[in-house]
């Protein structure tokens, strides 16, 4: 039996290699060592195995859809920003060959289809402002076709209100308004983002939704500058 196992047999006056509390020799100090090692490395290897699963279980989140948003350019054939009076006079004479023109604007009255179209203009003739609308107009007429007055999207006076939404999204605000003492809202769309050199607002005045009907429109603008 090895000496370091058998004290007895240690001869006389040779150094005590115990201490107090026992003696580990090197060989087992180090393969215990080893042994802690290995199994910290399969703990850790368990722990990936068991996290990575949780991981690859977890789905992305989707990204929430963007909000539909369209831009308009015309309204009644026109746009604003860029024609000019004179095209508005040859396209709609016809309806109305008594329009008026006071000082920067020009209106024309569709009586059949009880609507008007007024167009505001700067120095230069050319057009800034374009707004349809329904008036209470009175004439003896036949059934008259859908009005040219209609935006380039096919937005017209008297569509339900939620056409609106669906063709331009979301508006940019809805606020209170009035006409006659009748309740209506203002919806009000920015278009700056789509460039500067568009249409930067159009306005739709639509009617208040009543007993679970929707509104309709009663008055579509669209400017060039900013109103």
């Amino acid at each position: 039996m090895p000496s370091w196992l058998n004290a007895s047999a240690r001869p006389s006056g040779a150094p005590r290699r115990l201490c107090r509390g026992g003696f580990t020799p090197p060989r087992v100090a180090s393969r215990d060592r080893l042994c802690r090692v290995r199994l910290l490395r399969r703990t850790a290897s368990l722990s990936a195995c068991l996290v990575l699963p949780l991981f690859a279980q977890q789905k992305p989140a989707p990204k929430p859809a963007a909000a539909h948003r369209a831009n308009e350019l015309t309204l009644a054939g026109l746009r604003p920003g860029r024609d000019k009076l004179g095209r508005a006079a040859s396209l709609y004479d016809s309806i109305d060959s008594k329009s008026s023109t006071v000082d920067s604007q020009t209106v024309w009255k569709d009586p059949c289809r009880k609507q008007v179209l007024a167009v505001d203009f700067d120095a230069q003739k050319k057009i800034q402002v374009i707004r349809a609308g329904y008036v209470p107009l009175t004439a003896d007429c036949l059934a008259s076709p859908s009005s040219p007055w209609k935006t380039g999207l096919g937005l017209k006076v008297n569509d339900p209100s939620p056409k609106v939404m669906q063709l331009y999204g979301p508006p940019d605000s809805k606020s209170p308004s009035t006409r006659g003492g009748q309740p209506l809202e203002l919806w009000y769309y920015a278009f700056d983002w789509a460039g500067p050199d568009v249409p930067q607002v159009m306005e739709v005045l639509c009617t208040r939704e009543q007993d679970g009907k929707p509104g309709h429109v009663v008055e579509i603008t669209l400017a060039a500058p900013s109103l």
